[in-house]
């Protein structure tokens, strides 16, 4: 068996790669804000361009949480994060649950890939509290955008606006392998959401031979043209949502007019509207806009139960109460784990998504429409695009066992685009299409257990047969209805 070659190459090379990283580096104690204990912190010292490598030079920073137990396993888990400009060590406290069990006999390992986080950040100011008439105005975000690249252009390891495409998932995953080898690992275990997923398969096509196990949670394939998808993904989605509510009978006796509202929603914008600012409270008045709405409608349908007030939220903002859709707008990107380094992002999309835009074969959403596209394709026209191998769209047959989850109800990142990854990938993947989940699986039912099962397992045949049907048993959420307080109140007072 494959597995057993690969157990005894482990053996081997093992000593090998421990004495080398002796020599190298040591890791240092540190803290990571969230997580309980200390942790050790480490650095990999990379060129921004490998064909210059006396050039600029950038960081590659990364946390390991040590595992438990003294005999701990040779093979580290990898966390590799979303976006693209997610920080993995950002994210690390939120995560670190899922990884409880494996972490009593395996380091749990968080790098920031080169633009994110500590390593290079292609990070974009905030501002204090962007008003929501900024939030509805495209060209307003472009302006921000052009001007973030020109302060990144003064960074110190960006000699030229041309270095700013060697921030690509290529070059990133060169550099993790680089973390790979100064922690002495021949072998690691990868876990990746959203566009982590990409970066994994990535990886498994530059370095097969140093993956044990692959789990890839909403898979983004290099060829699912993001900005076009969007409008496809997020639209079967949404039509989803309304068809749900249609067959349940507290969603359809509290919004019987649900379908109408929304068009009628649609077709009177852009409009004068008043709501109070999600983070301060403030009354604000803006021009609500369709782009405004449909990114509101869009953030919620990533997750179940936020997606379960939007029927509420549109009936209120037809009847021109606005609250709850600009409330929801807000969620997305509000916490600290889940904001993206822009610049980063845009180096990556621009450079891998934006040439294939042209010959995008997705249908733009009746609702949707191409608004993404285009103002991807504005922002990218003025962007660097770093080279992209045309081996790096291709997905190559893979020995390793691969574990692929999929929310039946994601907008972005949908079963169609896992079925492909499954089937190029081969006979050692096994896809798990959980019907009622969205955006990232791993955080519902007994996703965990089945993560700790999956990589835990002695041999490859185990691993690739794991049992995951407990997750079809994920329910969808009921229909958010609010409160009604003067009823409630009246009630109160009979009794």
């Amino acid at each position: 068996m494959m597995f057993g070659r690969r157990a005894v190459a482990a053996v081997a090379l093992g000593l090998i790669a421990s004495a080398a990283n002796a020599q190298g580096q040591a890791l240092t104690d540190c803290r990571v804000a969230g997580l309980r204990n200390s942790v050790k912190c480490g650095v990999v010292q990379r060129a921004l361009d490998p064909a210059r490598p006396e050039g600029p030079k950038i960081n590659v920073h990364y946390v390991v949480v040590p595992a438990m137990a003294r005999r701990k396993l040779p093979d580290p888990v990898f966390l590799i994060a979303g976006g693209p400009g997610q920080s993995a060590i950002d994210v690390a406290p939120q995560v670190m649950p899922l990884f409880g069990r494996l972490n009593n006999r395996r380091d749990i390992v968080f790098v920031d890939q080169r633009g994110t986080g500590e390593s290079a950040a292609l990070d974009c100011p905030e501002s204090k509290r962007e008003s929501l008439g900024a939030q509805a105005d495209n060209d307003a975000q472009i302006k921000l955008l052009m001007q973030c690249k020109a302060a990144l252009l003064k960074k110190p390891y960006i000699k030229a606006p041309a270095d700013l495409g060697f921030f690509t998932t290529t070059l990133a995953i060169q550099d993790l392998d680089a973390v790979r080898q100064q922690l002495g690992a021949t072998q690691i275990n990868l876990v990746g959401i959203s566009y982590g997923t990409r970066a994994i398969l990535e990886y498994l096509r530059q370095f097969p031979n140093a993956v044990r196990r692959a789990v890839l949670d909403s898979v983004a394939p290099p060829d699912m043209v993001l900005p076009a998808s969007f409008s496809t993904d997020g639209q079967a989605a949404f039509d989803a949502l309304l068809a749900a509510c249609e067959k349940q009978p507290d969603c359809t006796k509290a919004y019987p007019t649900l379908r109408a509202d929304w068009a009628a929603l649609l077709a009177s914008l852009p409009k004068p509207a008043t709501a109070p600012h999600p983070l301060s409270g403030t009354p604000e008045h803006f021009t609500l806009t369709r782009d405004m709405v449909l990114g509101a409608v869009r953030g919620a349908l990533y997750n179940p139960a936020m997606a379960a007030a939007l029927p509420a939220a549109i009936t209120d903002a037809a009847a021109g109460r606005y609250e709850g859709l600009v409330g929801m707008g807000s969620l997305l990107g509000s916490r600290r784990g889940l904001r993206l380094a822009m610049g980063m992002h845009f180096s990556v999309v621009c450079a891998e998504d934006a040439p294939l835009m042209a010959k995008a074969t997705d249908k733009a959403g009746a609702d949707f429409g191409s608004t993404q596209v285009t103002l991807y394709q504005r922002v990218c026209a003025e962007w660097p695009r770093g080279a992209v191998p045309q081996a790096f769209y291709s997905i190559p047959p893979s020995r390793t066992p691969a574990l692929l989850l999929s929310g039946g109800l994601d907008p972005a990142t949908p079963p169609r685009h896992a079925e492909r990854v499954a089937k190029a990938l081969g006979p050692a993947a096994q896809l798990v299409v959980v019907p009622n989940a969205g955006h990232s699986v791993l955080g519902i039912g007994c996703a965990r257990d089945v993560l700790y099962r999956f990589i835990d397992a002695a041999d490859d045949t185990a691993a690739t047969a794991v049992d995951a049907s407990c997750l079809k048993a994920v329910p969808r959420p009921g229909v958010f209805r609010p409160i009604d307080l003067a009823n409630t109140d009246a009630k109160e007072g009979s009794k």
